[in-house]
């Protein structure tokens, strides 16, 4: 399975993380790490997400960049990497 690791900058809601990790399920990732944190005296968090699966991660960023509280989406790397599913 390929390994991609995304960076996510959304404004800090309750349900923004759920909307986030429910995209991810329904097209087909497995969340394989994250990180998330509040950026400075801003309403925004940052979201670092490692995701693999045999799908290209285009179609993902696609769905997470609809999202009405995310701002960014950017593909930061891409490994090729035996994952146990």
């Amino acid at each position: 399975m390929m390994q991609h690791q995304l960076a996510v900058t959304a404004r800090f809601r309750p349900e923004t993380l759920e909307r986030v990790l429910r995209v991810v399920r329904h097209r087909g990732f497995q969340v394989c790490s994250m990180n998330m944190v509040t950026l400075g005296n801003t309403d925004d968090i940052n979201i670092e997400l490692t995701v693999a699966s045999l799908r290209p991660v285009e179609l993902l960023f696609s769905q997470l960049s609809k999202l009405v509280d995310v701002g960014r989406v950017e593909i930061q790397q891409q490994t090729t990497q035996q994952i146990r599913a």
